[in-house]
């Protein structure tokens, strides 16, 4: 079988080809760096995701803080990740780097801020 990428991590973009060979990963090609094979090659068996999203700030001079995870989790687990987020409302003030949800889901990820929000 054989399936291509595009990978997403770094700005090369390289359009990466790997063959699977019977319940193994056969050869790779395509990508111009070591970080391209590996991409391609946890695809092919545990693709994972980073999230960056909102939250909702009460009492801050804006309405959101935005946010993003800390560590990669599974691809499948992207839309019950973002779901349990969603109904998440911190109180300003919200410090750039501080975590709003530790270990999500059991993930070992955490839910941190990337920006700072004042208190009104």
């Amino acid at each position: 079988m054989k399936k291509n990428f595009t990978c997403i991590i770094c700005p090369n973009s390289c359009d990466i080809e790997v063959m699977f060979e019977g319940n193994a990963i056969g050869t790779v090609n395509g990508a111009s760096c070591s970080k391209g094979i590996e991409y391609a090659k946890n695809e092919m068996v545990h693709p994972m995701r980073t999230i960056t999203t909102s939250v909702f700030v009460q009492q801050g001079i804006v309405p959101l803080v935005s946010v993003k995870l800390d560590t990669p989790i599974p691809k499948e687990k992207i839309f019950e990740v973002m779901k349990f987020i969603r109904d998440i409302k911190v109180t300003a003030p919200v410090i750039s780097g501080q975590i709003i949800i530790a270990n999500i889901l059991g993930l070992k990820s955490n839910v941190v801020a990337t920006k700072t929000v004042e208190k009104v």
